[in-house]
């Protein structure tokens, strides 16, 4: 097995959540090595057309991550390995973190045109920040640091303009009853001290930890927000957990046009953190 590839425990973990091959028509090609293509981009960041030639036609891997993204595969993998680690009880349902962070992008990323779709947004999540041309991207994980939901935005957008957004992605199906989404707290920085995002906490019966920007103390009434400093210690995993993304090259520098490709690359990233986590005992 070369680097980067599935090992065999990952993938009878994976095969049995891939489309069905059809009744009709040529054999289709063998999948694992497909994925394994696209896990092997995903690390090393390179071209499509640089695919090595032992993976196959790059037309045919970059045709399969496309369809897996249009019919929902990537996100059944995601939800189903979820569940897998909720069965496990290896998901921490008491703390969850959030924070953003911004993606340099590629001039490659650019040029895309001006039309979007249902869920390509018209910027293409692309904008002009400090960071210079960008992509913001949003994460919720677990007191772990295990990801559980991503957005992407324009590299401008503040973190907290995704906070209901991401905290309602994340669904994880449940033997009986509804699906579970909601932690004990969440812990983020001060971007996200907005009464809006307190009082839909409040709303929602979830604690705060997050601290209260010098300018609130001022002008804030009543009684002192209560702020846990043991907890917000721990957020510093969703750091690490950007990190680990960050060592995917193909997320660390945005070379994919339009958002919804970009996404799921990143969730591809993701699929493969959490393999790390259920089949390796080094992550």
């Amino acid at each position: 097995m070369r680097r980067h590839e599935l090992t065999d425990e990952q993938w009878e973990a994976l095969k049995d959540l891939l489309p069905p091959p059809p009744e009709r028509g040529r054999p289709r090609r063998d999948l694992r090595q497909i994925l394994n293509a696209i896990f092997w981009l995903l690390r090393t960041g390179a071209p499509w057309r640089d695919l090595p030639e032992r993976y196959g036609p790059w037309q045919s891997a970059y045709h399969w991550f496309n369809l897996w993204r249009r019919d929902g595969t990537w996100d059944r993998m995601l939800e189903a390995l979820h569940i897998r680690l909720d069965r496990q009880g290896r998901i921490d349902w008491d703390l969850w973190c959030i924070d953003g962070t911004t993606i340099r992008a590629s001039r490659a990323a650019a040029g895309a045109g001006k039309k979007g779709g249902v869920k390509e947004p018209l910027d293409h999540a692309l904008g002009r920040s400090r960071g210079g041309f960008s992509t913001k991207l949003h994460l919720v994980t677990d007191g772990r640091g295990l990801p559980l939901a991503v957005e992407a935005t324009a590299g401008q957008r503040h973190e907290s303009t995704q906070f209901e957004t991401l905290m309602d992605a994340v669904r994880i199906p449940q033997p009986r009853g509804r699906p579970r989404s909601r932690p004990g707290r969440v812990a983020g920085d001060k971007a996200y001290s907005l009464d809006r995002i307190r009082a839909w906490l409040r709303r929602h019966a979830i604690g705060a930890v997050i601290p209260q920007r010098s300018d609130q103390a001022a002008r804030h009434r009543g009684r002192p927000l209560t702020f846990d400093r043991e907890a917000y210690r721990r957020r510093s995993i969703i750091e690490c957990c950007v990190g680990w993304l960050k060592e995917c090259r193909r997320i660390a520098t945005r070379f994919e046009k339009v958002a919804v490709n970009f996404l799921a690359m990143v969730k591809v990233s993701i699929i493969q953190r959490i393999l790390r986590i259920l089949f390796s005992d080094r992550a």
